[in-house]
């Protein structure tokens, strides 16, 4: 049963670091970060297309990431 969580886990390891650099850029420097605040709260239009997929393949591999990460750890 360990082998499998662990195995499962490194594939959603690298999953996620490919989703996360298949991501294009939000902003650039300082001003960036500024501004980045500001479109957060008053809104931007939602990505589109594959920024959309790639949005949500990130957040679902993240949360499978948490959960067999405390999964291995009770296994332990």
């Amino acid at each position: 049963m360990m082998a499998v969580a662990m195995t499962l886990l490194i594939i959603d390891a690298i999953v996620l670091i490919v989703f996360v650099l298949l991501q294009s850029g939000k902003s650039a420097g300082l001003s960036g970060a500024i501004s980045g605040g500001a479109e957060q709260l008053f809104g931007k239009q939602k990505a589109r297309g594959i920024d959309a997929v790639l949005h949500r393949g990130t957040i679902i591999t993240s949360v499978i990431l948490f959960v067999l990460t405390f999964a291995l750890a009770y296994l332990i």
